[in-house]
């Protein structure tokens, strides 16, 4: 999940697999930052203040970096794309 691939150097096909099995992985991801975010509100209700903003910060970079790889790879292919 914390890799770096450099799309440019796949191929088009490998590209379209990555994208497949980014989309398949929302839900999952979806479902993980919602459980970090209720930890967070329940510490946040019980008189905690470092716990939830250490899950809402962590919560926060997953989906950022989740979501700005899977625009990465759509870029990729329809740069690919207009090429052809």
């Amino acid at each position: 999940m914390f890799s770096s691939k450099d799309y440019s150097k796949m191929t088009l096909d490998e590209l379209m697999s990555e994208e497949k099995k980014m989309k398949s992985q929302k839900i999952t991801t979806a479902v993980f930052i919602g459980l970090l975010i209720g930890i967070a509100v329940y510490a946040a209700t019980h008189k905690s203040f470092i716990l939830p903003v250490i899950l809402l910060v962590f919560s926060y970079l997953i989906g950022s970096r989740n979501s700005q790889s899977l625009k990465n790879i759509q870029a990729e292919i329809s740069r690919r794309d207009t090429v052809r």
